[in-house]
């Protein structure tokens, strides 16, 4: 199998924030949509959303499956167990985020990922002051672990990692990586917004610097771009709604237009 999933929780109350932080405004479309969207370009495994039960969702990118918490209010390592489980067929290792990661960048996922090396079960990034259980990489497998735990009342991530093998990556050691150090030199992937001072500054920050042909410009999404169809991590993408992040190397398609490209920054 060997195939990576992705993960989004986006059933949390949101009691800080006010509203659902799923349903927030992102350039165009949506945090969730965004955070899925971004996850689909790195993982070649399904990509899932587990959302509480009865929650209705903004649009979702095509091919994102949706799966529903089955008992509400037991935390994120219920909502990681039920997406875990849910993609167990399909994929040995799968990354984990909540939804209300904007500036979470492909790079940051990768590295992540390829830390869950034989004989790892959690790949769990401790950076900028904190554990990350909602940025962090899990084996499929550990889904009936977590159900048992759950059952027995046992609801805090940190009693899963008592019982297996976890890779605690620091600071350091995720800036070890030349492209995330590159890209993402101050971890903003671990950046989230929980109230609206933390959303407003985020929609703040200026959109990503990306290569676009032979120029460098700003764009938040691939329709920023003004080019139809383009080719981005080597694949044709055609969803103006496809985010961009820092470094990324676009294309545009044969036959598709160029008018309109942002200005440099």
């Amino acid at each position: 199998m060997g195939a990576a999933a992705g993960i989004v929780l986006a059933g949390g109350r949101s009691s800080r924030m006010g509203t659902p932080k799923a349903d927030l405004a992102w350039h165009g479309s949506t945090l969730l949509h965004r955070t899925t969207a971004l996850l689909a370009r790195v993982v070649d495994g399904p990509v899932v959303v587990v959302a509480a039960a009865g929650q209705v969702l903004p649009a979702l990118p095509g091919g994102v499956e949706v799966v529903t918490d089955p008992v509400e209010g037991l935390g994120p390592l219920a909502g990681i167990g039920a997406g875990l489980a849910a993609v167990a067929d399909r994929a040995e290792v799968a990354f984990a985020c909540s939804t209300d990661l904007p500036f979470l960048h492909p790079a940051f996922v990768r590295h992540v990922l390829r830390a869950v090396v034989p004989g790892v079960d959690v790949a769990l990034p401790h950076a900028r002051g904190f554990r990350q259980p909602l940025a962090a990489a899990y084996r499929t497998s550990l889904a009936p672990l977590i159900a048992a735990l759950l059952a027995d009342g046992k609801r805090r991530p940190g009693m899963l990692y008592d019982r297996c093998a976890v890779a605690v990556l620091d600071d350091g050691t995720l800036l070890a990586d030349p492209d995330l150090a590159r890209l993402d030199p101050d971890l903003d992937s671990l950046t989230n917004v929980n109230a609206p001072d933390d959303y407003a500054a985020a929609l703040a920050v200026p959109a990503p610097i990306v290569r676009f042909g032979l120029r460098t410009v700003r764009a938040a999404t691939v329709g920023e771009l003004g080019a139809g169809a383009v080719l981005l991590d080597g694949r044709l993408v055609e969803d103006p709604l496809t985010p961009l992040a820092t470094g990324d190397l676009v294309r545009a398609a044969a036959g598709s237009a160029r008018a309109g490209t942002r200005s440099d920054p």
